[in-house]
């Protein structure tokens, strides 16, 4: 069984979600390994012991991370990206165009989560049937968690639609919704998800650009798939 668990990144121009796939073995050897970044956090820097590793927080110095130095909180984020990338995880992500979206299907567009969510879970089960694996999947929580448990349930019938269009058959249950503040791997593909939206930004300092680089080295080999659309380049 594959614990996946699921996050989103979203700025005007693209909608990310990504999916840490973390067989059952490692969850709670990384789960503690976080725990540790966390108590290094706290010990050294002074941030509250029930703080929770948020990409955006810890790169823009929000709530708790304000006041801690740029370079501490890099080093933050460069311990709990080695500790994610030390394990057997797998990585995927997916995103879409948003403005090409709603140009290409206008009123009638999906919303841009529900869209990439479909893409999302489609590797998911792609990739769990060749390795012979079930996935379970766990996600950030969300407003409207009746409506992606609606979804899954008619791909498994129907398929996800689209030029991709599969029948979900390796994906356990329903999706579980958990409180990021209450799961370190929730947290920890929000890491993910954030920083390799962040690796897709135009116009960024050049110096800021070579250390998102840096820090996704540390988990690059553990990327299976990761791909954008764009909704009018396919256009017919």
């Amino acid at each position: 069984m594959l614990l996946t668990y699921v996050d989103e990144s979203a700025t005007d121009r693209f909608y990310w979600v990504g999916a840490l796939l973390v067989p059952a073995k490692v969850a709670m050897p990384l789960s503690e390994a976080l725990d540790q970044v966390m108590d290094h956090a706290v010990k050294t820097y002074g941030v509250p012991a029930d703080t929770e590793l948020h990409g955006y927080d810890i790169f823009h110095a929000r709530s708790v991370w304000k006041g801690v130095p740029p370079r501490a909180r890099i080093a933050v984020y460069r311990a709990a990206m080695e500790a994610i990338g030390a394990e057997d995880v797998t990585i995927i992500l997916r995103g879409v165009q948003r403005l090409a979206l709603a140009e290409r299907y206008g009123p009638s567009a999906r919303p841009a989560h529900e869209v990439v969510l479909s893409h999302l879970l489609e590797r998911v089960d792609g990739y769990t049937a060749s390795r012979d694996e079930y996935a379970l999947v766990i996600a950030d929580e969300v407003h409207n968690p009746a409506v992606h448990r609606a979804d899954l349930s008619r791909y498994r019938v129907s398929g996800t639609g689209g030029y991709r269009s599969r029948r979900l058959t390796r994906i356990v249950d329903t999706l579980h919704f958990a409180p990021s503040h209450a799961s370190r791997l929730v947290q920890a593909v929000d890491l993910v998800t954030f920083l390799f939206q962040r690796l897709h930004r135009s116009g960024a300092d050049p110096r800021a650009v070579a250390a998102n680089e840096r820090l996704w080295s540390l988990v690059r080999a553990r990327c299976y798939h990761s791909w954008c659309w764009d909704p009018m380049a396919t256009k017919s």
